[in-house]
């Protein structure tokens, strides 16, 4: 491997620098996107459940925002309800859609960055091709045109520029194409989130808007 380093230049260390941050931004969100962590499959009929007489005290609806995402949007309604019982149905919306907004950015985090990681990554092994071209034709210190360049001159030379331009433009490649899978991955992860935090705060805005009366 650090043959292959060494071969391909100093145009390959931005790419590494790239694999690297891409490798963390993929674990980060493999641990954050857990569905524990965002939607529990039973949080919210346990919520229903909780509240389905009265308001629960400040301690429970404290342990239902530390417990996920979605606990954290159904607790805000919960929130808005003990602030005023008497609150009107946009407010209690509004609570827990500015609530919902948070959470969305959230899950979002660094999908952008790993986004940009996809689409510079092959750029990035495009530079080094054209530097390793660049080194082939500039090796050609006696002139004779591309032919010459192509077919004669430094051996050593000519070998190294080849080297450069082959391994950044695969390294690239390498890079650019799991950030790419794993960016629509998380995304479409992400919107799956979103619409059963979407539905589940509805359902519960509802079920509140009963108990208030």
């Amino acid at each position: 491997m650090l043959s292959i380093i060494q071969a391909a230049g100093w145009p390959i260390w931005p790419l590494i620098a790239c694999s690297v941050l891409a490798l963390a931004l993929i674990l980060e969100r493999f641990a954050a996107l857990r569905t524990a962590r965002v939607a529990p499959a039973k949080l919210l009929d346990e919520a229903i459940t909780v509240s389905s007489s009265t308001v629960p005290g400040p301690d429970v609806v404290g342990q239902l925002a530390q417990n996920s995402a979605l606990g954290e949007v159904l607790a805000s309604g919960l929130r808005a309800l003990q602030q005023n019982p008497k609150c009107s149905e946009a407010d209690l919306r509004a609570s827990m859609e500015g609530a919902g907004r948070s959470v969305a950015h959230r899950l979002e985090k660094y999908l952008s960055a790993l986004a940009t990681i996809a689409s510079a990554a092959p750029l990035l092994g495009l530079l080094g091709t054209v530097i390793g071209m660049i080194e082939i034709f500039g090796s050609q210190a006696g002139g004779g045109g591309i032919g010459q360049a192509m077919g004669g001159g430094n051996p050593a030379q000519l070998a190294h520029g080849i080297s450069i331009a082959l391994y950044n433009t695969a390294f690239g490649l390498i890079v650019a194409i799991p950030a790419l899978i794993f960016w629509r991955y998380f995304r479409s992860r992400v919107d799956a989130y979103l619409l059963t935090l979407e539905l589940s705060a509805d359902r519960f805005a509802r079920h509140l808007l009963q108990l208030r009366k």
